[in-house]
């Protein structure tokens, strides 16, 4: 077929077109401002916009249709933090519990790259050094690096903090930076008092950069405490960065392991108090002191 006869054709369907529509076929036409804007004051138009799905009210509204209990939906939505109850939409989540979850991410992601605030160290007494991890990629990326302090550091804390403590509390910031911002200022003085009234000594107290929980290790090497103790920022989950945890030691050693320690974990308004956690982590280390062990030893012993 020739040019001429498919150029012919294609005048004459967009003839037919442009006759049946009343409109001008191929041209681009800007739509009416009225019509642009229905949808945003036209109660009867296309809405576009959504509520905000982090409210309180929008988390706790069921997306399943004509559930069999509705009042049992939400006493169980209203009972746990976990996704439930959202609904689906064919094989897909629905747009709100979509959004919602890609918030709650950002939260994560926003959580992980959090620096502690310097001023709040500076409040507590806290004076900083770092891990062998340069940077929040390297320490996300190397999770080793972490567990090792610098050079640098440890002259620091050979110079700086006291020897032979029954306890040694520092902090790190871990993988929620945000979970140090909003329990450190509650939890420090619990400890500092409570160990002040059962009668042990408490070394002195600082902060790590970029820090896992295996620090123990390096700062026991140097301070040599009975008890070592970390407040570090733990993993966050979807919309919960506050959440914060404590590793305790008996002596640790380079070789020691998880097994070797214990854990008070989920600290913050919401989960476990920060004040009852510190007093829990007092008599922790009153117990471990008393046994000579720490972890799976001292659950056995």
């Amino acid at each position: 077929m020739q040019d001429l006869d498919i150029q012919a054709i294609v005048e004459t369907v967009l003839a037919e077109l442009q006759a049946a529509e009343g409109t001008t076929v191929g041209t681009a036409q800007a739509a009416p401002e009225a019509d642009r804007t229905a949808g945003a004051t036209d109660p009867d138009g296309p809405q576009i916009d959504l509520d905000d799905p982090t409210l309180p009210e929008a988390r706790q509204r069921p997306g399943i249709d004509r559930p069999i209990n509705p009042d049992g939906l939400r006493a169980l939505m209203a009972a746990t933090p976990a996704r439930i109850g959202v609904g689906r939409s064919g094989p897909r989540p629905r747009t709100a519990a979509n959004l919602l979850f890609l918030a709650d991410h950002g939260v994560t992601q926003d959580a992980l790259m959090h620096a502690v605030d310097a001023d709040l160290l500076e409040e507590l007494g806290l004076f900083s050094v770092e891990s062998q991890a340069a940077d929040r990629q390297t320490y996300l990326k190397r999770p080793d690096l972490g567990r090792k302090l610098t050079e640098a550091a440890k002259a620091i804390l050979r110079d700086r903090c006291t020897k032979n403590p029954d306890a040694q509390i520092f902090v790190g910031d871990g993988l929620s930076g945000a979970a140090i911002d909003h329990n450190l200022r509650q939890i420090m003085p619990v400890l500092q008092q409570g160990l002040n009234s059962a009668g042990l000594s408490m070394g002195t107290p600082f902060f790590v950069k970029n820090a896992r929980v295996g620090l123990l290790n390096d700062v026991n090497g140097i301070v040599d405490a009975k008890v070592c103790a970390i407040l570090i920022g733990e993993r966050p989950g979807l919309a919960r960065a506050q959440s914060m945890s404590i590793y305790l030691g008996y002596r640790p050693r380079p070789d020691s392991t998880d097994a070797n320690r214990d854990a008070i974990c989920n600290i913050y308004e919401g989960g476990l108090n920060p004040l009852e956690a510190g007093a829990h982590a007092v008599q922790l280390i009153q117990k471990m002191i008393r046994d000579r062990a720490s972890g799976v030893e001292l659950k056995l012993g």
